[in-house]
């Protein structure tokens, strides 16, 4: 199992597809999943890119240290496993907590960067009693009692009806995150607001949101693509938070044109 450790001391799992002499896109993971919610785009960009993802702190098979973290360590771990795999620059797409990442990556070292892709984020997300309540309950809980309301959250009521098995799948990567680690990134998103610093952020940008999502609606998408000069915005129709995965064939279409501008 490839894995990197940060400076901190913190095993990071990631993993490589496609051809080794290909451009490297780098995957982020949303909050309660894993590198497994990237599917998709490996089956669909693997022949003619190298794909990297990795599992985000307190996810999957990468170490669940004790919270708080900040989008700041978060965004380090990726340049830690930059660093480690001697990956000078690379494309990146984030989604989620993966695009929040993706935001203060290209605020504070967007010289490590090429194209950045935003996706289903927000630069910032109250209420911060509401994130420190979530931590809270999964400390106490587990998974178990947050689940239902994140894939509710996640997908259309449509989606959830026509595709058991893709629901089913991701409700068990929920039920498997650490609680600690899942914990720990909802006190980074509590306290995070990049609404002002993303006005630095000078690479070419895409930020692509979903018409139905409830977890960062698409007037966050718009905010984000207003903040920063010359990025695109993409609303995906028929699609809640994990975008990529409801719809994936309109998120691969929209990461492919911009890819390849």
């Amino acid at each position: 199992m490839p894995k990197i450790t940060t400076d901190d001391g913190i095993a990071i799992h990631y993993e490589f597809d496609g051809p080794e002499d290909a451009p490297v896109l780098l995957l982020s993971n949303s909050l309660g999943t894993d590198l497994r919610m990237w599917n998709a785009q490996v089956e669909a960009f693997s022949g003619a890119r190298r794909i990297l993802r990795y599992d985000s702190r307190g996810h999957g098979k990468s170490d669940a240290p004790q919270g708080p973290y900040s989008i700041e360590r978060l965004g380090r771990d990726v340049l830690a496993l930059m660093d480690a795999l001697g990956l000078e620059k690379v494309d990146y797409c984030g989604l989620s907590k993966g695009g929040m990442v993706g935001m203060w990556l290209g605020t504070n070292a967007g010289g490590r960067f090429g194209r950045m892709v935003y996706a289903n984020t927000a630069a910032h997300m109250p209420t911060e009693e509401m994130w420190r309540h979530r931590a809270a309950t999964v400390r106490a809980e587990g998974m178990a009692a947050v689940v239902e309301a994140v894939v509710n959250r996640w997908f259309t009521e449509a989606f959830q009806q026509n595709d058991d098995a893709e629901v089913g799948r991701i409700r068990q990567m929920i039920l498997g995150t650490a609680p600690e680690g899942y914990a720990g990134c909802c006190e980074a998103i509590a306290v995070m607001d990049q609404r002002t610093s993303i006005r630095a952020v000078q690479n070419p940008v895409l930020v692509i949101a979903g018409a139905e999502d409830p977890a960062t609606p698409p007037d966050y998408g718009h905010q984000i693509a207003e903040a920063i000069a010359g990025a695109e915005l993409v609303v995906i129709p028929q699609a809640a938070h994990l975008s990529n995965i409801e719809q994936s064939a309109l998120f691969n279409e929209a990461l492919a044109q911009f890819l390849n501008g």
